[in-house]
């Protein structure tokens, strides 16, 4: 078997996200658009592997996969393929061949996600699609101290929709909080992220820094007090960054 590593970036804002299983199955991903092309170029059904699985609307500027095929491919041809037919909010940005033993999501160290913030006074036209417009300036002291209590290892069953999971506990490495003008963003990098976990933890920060909620509240969430929670944020603002290895 040959092992192919891929970088893509796309735009979600079209899809129901990377993968969509059971009850809410769909074709419509970023996933199916990727095999249904290889399955065209090679003549192989393939499964493919992925870093980190981002949510419907969510985008990517660097998400990693990987896929096996029987017979050998050149990376570049893979690549230039998957470049010509993929649809233009679709791109991949290098193949590569890589050990047989690499597996994209088993081998993630840690994920990095971004949340975009327009906080101009009027939304900006050509960022509306890509930033969440918060009509006033939020209280970024408050949402740095929320975003402390996040930060560790906890327990982080309350943010997030999964069902089942073999485990709840998470670690944050860091959260930054930075702004300049009208612009702002909230980076945060886990070990792994829960399904949904990171859209209600800025869900969290931003009520935090509107005064919704009190920055403790964050730190009553993960101790299991009964806080209702924040809803989570608009998908549309929220980016992989990168899959760290």
């Amino acid at each position: 078997m040959y092992n192919y590593r891929i970088e893509i970036e796309y735009d979600g804002g079209r899809y129901d996200g990377w993968q969509r299983l059971g009850k809410d199955a769909s074709t419509n991903t970023i996933e199916s658009r990727l095999c249904e092309i290889i399955a065209r170029m090679t003549g192989e059904t393939v499964d493919m592997y992925v870093g980190s699985r981002t949510e419907k609307g969510v985008h990517a500027l660097c998400q990693t996969a990987n896929f096996k095929l029987e017979k050998e491919v050149k990376a570049l041809d893979i690549k230039n393929y998957l470049n010509r037919y993929l649809p233009r909010d679709i791109a991949v940005m290098s193949v590569s061949q890589v050990d047989e033993r690499f597996h994209s999501q088993l081998n993630a160290k840690s994920k990095i996600y971004e949340y975009r913030l327009d906080t101009g006074n009027v939304a900006n036209v050509f960022r509306r699609k890509y930033a969440y417009h918060t009509f006033s300036t939020p209280d970024f002291d408050a949402m740095r101290k929320a975003a402390g209590y996040f930060e560790g290892k906890h327990d982080f069953k309350a943010f997030t929709t999964a069902k089942k999971s073999k485990s709840t506990e998470r670690t944050i490495k860091r959260i930054n909080i930075q702004y300049e003008g009208t612009r702002a963003y909230i980076r945060i990098e886990a070990d792994d992220f829960l399904h949904n976990m990171a859209r209600f933890m800025i869900g969290m920060l931003l009520d935090a820094g509107n005064g919704i909620k009190k920055p403790e509240d964050v730190k009553r969430c993960l101790d299991g007090e009964n806080v209702q929670m924040s809803l989570p944020a608009e998908s549309y603002g929220l980016f992989l960054v990168k899959v760290v290895y």
